[in-house]
């Protein structure tokens, strides 16, 4: 469903941009809302739930770089309710392609955070929508005010980007009062890659580069899984994933990256007793 949504939407954006049309109008007073249509295609028509006590969505009102606007997901659900965060749904609506990605939380791990990098391409409504253990989804949203994030230029050069290709780099971060190997813990993910959105143009050939992103990462520590993230052009340059988990133990924190070329990345950390 996600491939083909985005395959479809990522074309349309490209045409849009050589033919000058535009795939979705700009954002304004009276600026077509593409969300009803979008919740219908992404989440079946699905009833939708307020999201209030569920999810909450962080984002700044009016954006410093559109190409790397700041966005953080939490979840709200208090520890003695019986349900549980399946996975999170991000999208931009006004952006070419507008789910930005899509979070699947670990059973065991309690992700209740999780902060990413995003392009904005117009001023646009943005959702999260969480579905959750009872069969129910649950949405929120927020106001950003940016433009000309997915065609922004690439913050780095070609041959940089090349030589960076799959790099990760891995943080991990005690809570106050936690001790090194159990208990709510914070970590970074990030990993070198130009994340091409399709919609950027070389500035010496005056040609579009084609979208080249990472469209897979699985995180685990030992074999549990802690997030799994399914990701389009709206992830700015160089992912980068901060989440929050509970810690089971685990000696070894693994990472498994694919992207749309086929390329397969693959890194583990040894957590020692400091927890890095």
């Amino acid at each position: 469903m996600f491939g083909l949504h985005f395959r479809l939407l990522c074309v349309a954006g490209v045409l849009s941009g050589i033919t000058g049309a535009t795939l979705v109008q700009a954002a304004g007073p009276d600026a077509y809302d593409p969300w009803p249509l979008l919740a219908q295609d992404i989440f079946e028509n699905r009833p939708m739930n307020d999201g209030a006590g569920v999810i909450a969505i962080e984002m700044p009102y009016r954006a410093e770089d559109a190409a790397i606007v700041p966005v953080t997901l939490r979840t709200l659900l208090p520890l003695d309710d019986s349900r549980r965060v399946l996975r999170i749904t991000l999208v931009i609506d006004q952006n070419p392609a507008p789910m930005a990605a899509k979070f699947e939380l670990g059973p065991e791990a309690r992700v209740s955070e999780i902060s990413t990098r995003v392009r904005v391409n117009n001023y646009t409504d943005v959702h999260a929508v969480a579905e959750l253990s009872d069969g129910k989804l649950y949405m929120t949203k927020t106001y950003v005010k940016a433009s000309g994030g997915c065609s922004a230029p690439a913050a780095k050069n070609a041959d940089e980007a090349k030589n960076r290709l799959g790099q990760m780099r891995y943080r991990q971060f005690a809570k106050p009062g936690q001790g090194p190997v159990s208990g709510f813990r914070e970590a970074q993910i990030m990993i070198g890659h130009p994340n091409n959105s399709g919609l950027q143009m070389d500035q010496v050939t005056q040609l579009y580069i084609p979208a080249f992103f990472v469209n897979e990462l699985r995180l685990w520590q030992d074999d549990s899984l802690v997030l799994a993230v399914e990701g389009g052009i709206s992830i700015s340059e160089d992912p980068n994933i901060r989440f929050t988990y509970v810690s089971n133990g685990a000696k070894r924190f693994r990472a498994e990256a694919k992207d749309t070329e086929g390329h397969l990345f693959q890194h583990e950390w040894k957590i020692d007793d400091s927890g890095i």
